[in-house]
């Protein structure tokens, strides 16, 4: 799952230096599943699945003492 998620975050900076043209068929499906994905990881639902130090809400304390 971490490699998905490493994946969707660069995956369009690896698209954009590459020069593949974003409107090829499997590079387009590419990156709406990296958006599709880093999206469904900001869901409020997923955030609180994920430990405390991981995750990007503004109430997300950090409980590592």
């Amino acid at each position: 799952m971490q490699s998905a998620v490493a994946l969707a975050v660069v995956l369009p900076a690896v698209v954009d230096a590459s020069g593949l043209p974003a409107t090829l068929p499997w590079v387009a499906g590419a990156l709406a599943a990296a958006g599709a994905l880093t999206r469904v990881m900001a869901v409020p639902a997923v955030q609180s699945l994920l430990p405390a130090w991981l995750r990007t809400t503004s109430g997300a304390a950090d409980d590592r003492a």
